[in-house]
């Protein structure tokens, strides 16, 4: 993770402080790509704790299809990092109360993209199903950025995480994904595991060897009351990267998945830092 680390100091170094949507402000660059080898190890931040149940409850949460902050209370009741933006999004609407609908957030997108002439669309099943039946195909893609259910009054927090594509070589598996918008602080350890988990569970169902995450941000940004504690974390010393177990369970789909499924093995990390999320 020393790569992540790098860009953290890139963006100190020579971001530029700039105004954003929730009031905070942020110090920020345009334009960073990294590469994450799977056989280097499982890329979990060491230099703080990872929430590792919280990451992965909340990708199989988008797994499942479901837009309802219920539905991810379900598969771990501690779950709390969509709360505020359910909350905010709440207020917007004038609601006093809601049924935890959260607008057509990633699940939605990615397993029921609705087509202008009403039919429904599981991209990520149609991914896995060109890897299995085209794996030389260019246009294995699942794209979560719907600029028609993408407006305040829609959807509690639009797509940052946008679109990601699959690649197959040499019976090894590859995933680039492009992130429009980044906290580096808080949000972007959480998405280098959660796609890493990710590719990690369509290789196991494929019968393909997890490969390389390949990670593209735009808006790459640290919030300025996270400034303290990005140096904070630079200061540390990395610490060797764990290893994933997925218990096999003779998985086929992946929606066979489940948490108890997933483990991180030697996984030895700092104290956590803490940081406000901004809404």
């Amino acid at each position: 993770m020393h790569v992540y680390l790098e860009q953290l100091q890139t963006i100190l170094d020579n971001g530029t402080v700039r105004g954003d949507r929730t009031g905070v402000g942020t110090i920020s660059v345009f334009g960073l790509n990294t590469r994450y080898k799977m056989a280097d190890g499982f890329p979990a931040v060491t230099t703080k704790k990872l929430a590792w149940k919280v990451m992965s409850s909340e990708l199989l949460w988008f797994v499942s299809g479901s837009t309802n902050i219920n539905d991810l209370k379900a598969i771990y009741q501690h779950n709390k990092i969509w709360d505020a933006n359910y909350d905010d999004y709440v207020k917007r609407l004038g609601l006093e109360a809601s049924d935890g609908d959260m607008g057509r957030v990633y699940g939605s997108q990615w397993r029921k993209w609705k087509t202008v002439d009403g039919r429904e669309v599981d991209q990520l099943a149609d991914a896995i199903d060109l890897i299995k039946n085209n794996p030389e195909s260019r246009r294995i893609i699942v794209n979560a950025w719907n600029p028609g259910e993408a407006s305040p009054d829609q959807v509690a927090l639009p797509p940052c995480h946008s679109f990601f594509q699959l690649y197959v070589a040499d019976e090894k598996l590859s995933l680039h994904m492009y992130q429009r918008s980044a906290d580096m602080f808080l949000g972007v350890p959480f998405n280098i595991a959660s796609y890493s988990l990710l590719l990690h569970m369509i290789a196991k169902i494929t019968g393909l060897t997890a490969h390389e995450f390949v990670h593209t941000i735009g808006d790459a940004h640290i919030y300025l009351d996270a400034v303290e504690q990005a140096k904070e974390q630079l200061i540390r010393t990395p610490l060797p990267l764990p290893s994933l177990n997925i218990e096999d369970r003779d998985q086929q789909t992946i929606d066979d998945f489940e948490m108890t499924d997933f483990s991180l093995l030697d996984y030895h990390c700092h104290e956590p830092i803490k940081a406000r999320m901004a809404v």
